[in-house]
């Protein structure tokens, strides 16, 4: 149908507005090609210019047949008209008529020049948009957005606990645009991001334990605060009894912290009935553990970065995210 419509077009309306669109969608679709090494795409856009090209040539044509054939300003009389009686009284000479003033034709190579002009500006632009324009202009900051503030009423140790923050506000810290590039994985987007008001395990629900997770095609980000008493070295006593490795004691921002790495759990479950998968060792996780204060009077912060190949970044990136997620949290919470 389209293509019908297009066809029912004057030819000086049709082909130029052909080959704009060819010239325009064999430009992205190359750099498309080159971006993502992909020679279909390569194939699919040299099709598209080379038959731009033809159209050119085409109006080009036009253009040299109109300027050789020019149609006739002015209509000759016909013949009967020339005519005259005999008994007609000859009449005065007429003055000679002026020559007929040849219209200027444009001149078919400017035109041709100019219009592969237009195209490469248009082509550039195309090019060079998203790399020119703000990222929120193109839809790439995030590829999800944390859950609200005010779904749930957190529990009653929040209210409790004095500046406690909630899942959202963690996750609000967690998700920014410089998280992927921080992990070394500038590509990629969030594929999901979650939030929850929880508290620490086997307190009877007395100690808020805030959690936010962002998770990537490649790494897997979470965050937790613990509001309990337990200072860093005494964590680090209680790693002497557990199973993580690489443990290592240092300072972030001004306060005692440590690193370690331990396993994480996969627990299957089975929404149709019946009992899920048993729990199972998961891939290997990296922990810095950070204390809520320079003091190191109790209470942590937890960042954790994990992968499905059990493939993690190295100490550093994990620090240089600690930097930058723990200053965005809300300052009451330390």
């Amino acid at each position: 149908m389209l293509g019908f419509l297009v066809r029912l077009l004057p030819f000086w309306v049709r082909e130029p507005l052909l080959i704009l669109v060819g010239s325009v969608f064999g430009v992205r679709i190359l750099y498309l090609a080159v971006v993502e090494e992909d020679w279909a795409l390569a194939g699919i856009g040299a099709v598209f210019l080379v038959a731009t090209a033809v159209r050119v040539h085409v109006v080009v044509r036009a253009l040299r047949a109109r300027r050789n054939n020019p149609v006739p300003t002015q209509p000759q009389p016909p013949a009967a008209a020339q005519q005259r009686p005999a008994s007609a009284v000859p009449a005065a000479p007429a003055a000679p008529a002026a020559p007929a003033v040849r219209e200027k034709e444009p001149n078919a190579w400017g035109q041709a020049f100019a219009a592969i002009g237009v195209f490469a500006v248009l082509g550039a632009a195309v090019w060079l948009g998203p790399k020119l324009l703000p990222s929120e202009a193109h839809g790439t900051p995030h590829a999800v957005s944390c859950p609200g503030g005010q779904e749930t009423e957190p529990p009653s140790a929040y209210r409790k606990t004095s500046g406690a923050v909630t899942g959202a506000e963690l996750c609000k810290a967690l998700n920014t645009p410089d998280l992927a590039r921080l992990l070394g994985t500038p590509a990629e987007t969030a594929t999901g991001a979650s939030a929850s008001n929880g508290t620490a395990p086997l307190t009877d629900g007395k100690v808020a334990q805030p959690e936010a997770q962002v998770e990537f095609d490649t790494y897997t980000v979470n965050v937790s605060v613990t509001y309990n008493d337990l200072s860093i070295a005494q964590y680090v006593k209680l790693m002497e009894y557990g199973n993580e490795i690489d443990v290592r004691k240092l300072k972030v921002l001004g306060r005692p912290a440590v690193l370690s790495s331990d396993h994480t759990m996969r627990i299957e479950f089975n929404l149709g009935g019946g009992s899920g998968g048993p729990v199972e060792q998961g891939p290997l996780a990296r922990t810095l553990a950070v204390a809520l204060d320079a003091e190191d009077g109790g209470g942590y912060y937890e960042i954790t970065v994990w992968s499905t190949s059990g493939a993690f970044p190295d100490d550093e990136v994990l620090l240089d995210i600690t930097e930058k997620v723990l200053p965005a949290i809300p300052e009451r919470a330390v």
